[in-house]
């Protein structure tokens, strides 16, 4: 694990059909520690994040349970995924405990809906700390840049684009992708050409 930003440790898993890194995120935080769309950790990372303790898992999206259920069954923590997106991940073999609701406050974080490649897709921003950690709302790749997933794996592609386009409204400088690389300063500069070059 590296620490990306004071008090938030990723670890990558590479996606060679991608060509880029999936993240899971650790945010350690006196409240409880925030477990973030958790990637398959290696060995160390594993027994790093077993004794910094989980409070809570939290999924992003349907399709980032990803290794939720290790790291729930090591620490004991709860899991949480919007309602909309629940019943895919459960259809996945997801144990989930808990809703995630928009407008929602966990620990230092609040959740944002961002629908569109899925409908219960959420962002969450720590606004305090200018910071956005999203699942699939967009990716960071290349590196230093944003992009949308390909409209095949997107729900709603329209519905997605007026999402992120209203994610330019919140206050933040760094921005933490499930897929790609994190953006650690000018992230809402990167975010709004991004909107800027959508079609219409």
């Amino acid at each position: 694990m590296r620490e990306v930003v004071t008090d938030i440790y990723t670890w990558p898993w590479f996606s060679a059909p991608h060509g880029y890194n999936f993240n899971g995120y650790l945010i350690l935080h006196p409240t409880g520690n925030l477990c973030i769309d958790p990637v398959e950790p290696g060995a160390e990372d594993l027994e790093e994040i077993t004794r910094l303790g989980v409070s809570r898992i939290l999924l992003t999206n349907r399709n980032h349970s990803r290794a939720a259920n290790k790291i729930r069954a090591l620490t004991g923590a709860r899991t949480a995924i919007h309602a909309a997106d629940a019943p895919h991940a459960r259809s996945q073999g997801t144990e989930l405990d808990d809703e995630i609701n928009v407008g929602q406050k966990i620990g230092p974080l609040v959740a944002v809906g961002a629908p569109g490649k899925s409908p219960g897709e959420v962002v969450f921003h720590w606004p305090e700390r200018k910071i956005l950690i999203v699942g699939d709302a967009a990716v960071g790749d290349p590196p230093g840049r944003l992009k949308l997933l390909p409209d095949k794996v997107v729900d709603d592609p329209a519905r997605l684009r007026e999402s992120v386009k209203l994610l330019l409204a919140l206050d933040f400088d760094a921005l933490l992708p499930g897929d790609g690389e994190p953006i650690l300063q000018g992230a809402n500069a990167r975010l709004k050409e991004l909107v800027e070059a959508f079609p219409g």
